[in-house]
């Protein structure tokens, strides 16, 4: 009889755990008491994927990333509330992974806003591309990038980082007259994979730091991530037009 009320002592508890969203709670196999680790297994069981279900939690920019990520579209139903749910946790979590946020937790933090919404601002005919040629657009002002072929968009618009104060990239518009899988910076001592030069000393290519530090700037260069770094070497070639327009806040 002792052994019977001890059972439900706990599975009375537990229940009440579950119900006030305490989170997880683990048992050891003596929290039972004289009833042991199998009266307990189960509803131990339910509290853990409960705790699971609502890992993600709602972020201080929650609304607005929601809604600046239904607008790009791409990454999963989204719905625009204010309120964290495992669909928009999901493609949240997609979205960071995508454009190399770190950590990519489904969390609507202030780095996922920024580059939400310089994401979902991005203006692709702004770049003002030749119909009948591949073009690179770099909006500065976005620090976006993306490709236009035959006047149609290529390859949708990613994020980048440009020149700092002092070393701003020039604007205009260039061809690509040097590329290397992999450069190396006598003058700044730095790697520099998927080489594709444009201007002087400028190219396009894949940063070695974390793209979204937000106090850093090349010395003019078009940073980007290595996917994207990569792919963007598969698509230029000698002669390909770059579009460099706009101007870096803070420069």
């Amino acid at each position: 009889m002792q052994q019977r009320v001890s059972v439900r002592l706990v599975t009375a508890s537990l229940a009440a755990a579950v119900g006030g969203g305490l989170g997880a709670v683990a048992l050891t196999p003596g929290a039972a008491g004289a009833a042991g680790p199998v009266a307990a297994a189960t509803p131990a069981a339910v509290v853990v994927r409960q705790a699971a279900a609502a890992s993600c939690a709602t972020g201080k920019y929650q609304r607005q990333v929601e809604d600046a990520i239904k607008k790009i579209g791409g990454f999963g139903a989204v719905t625009v509330d204010g309120k964290q749910s495992p669909a928009d946790c999901a493609a949240i979590k997609k979205f960071q992974k995508r454009f190399g946020i770190q950590p990519a937790a489904g969390l609507a933090g202030p780095t996922t806003w920024a580059v939400a919404q310089r994401l979902a601002a991005t203006d692709t005919a702004a770049c003002k591309a030749s119909k009948s040629k591949t073009t690179v657009c770099v909006d500065l002002t976005h620090q976006t990038m993306w490709v236009m072929k035959d006047g149609a968009v290529f390859a949708t618009p990613t994020v980048t980082r440009t020149g700092m104060k002092g070393f701003a990239t020039p604007t205009g518009t260039f061809a690509i007259w040097q590329r290397a899988p992999k450069e190396y910076s006598e003058k700044y001592k730095v790697w520099m994979p998927y080489w594709q030069r444009f201007v002087g000393g400028i190219g396009l290519h894949q940063t070695t730091t974390y793209l979204h530090d937000t106090w850093r700037g090349s010395h003019g260069c078009v940073n980007l991530l290595p996917s994207d770094a990569q792919k963007l070497y598969g698509i230029g070639k000698i002669g390909t037009t770059v579009k460099v327009f706009g101007r870096r806040p803070g420069t």
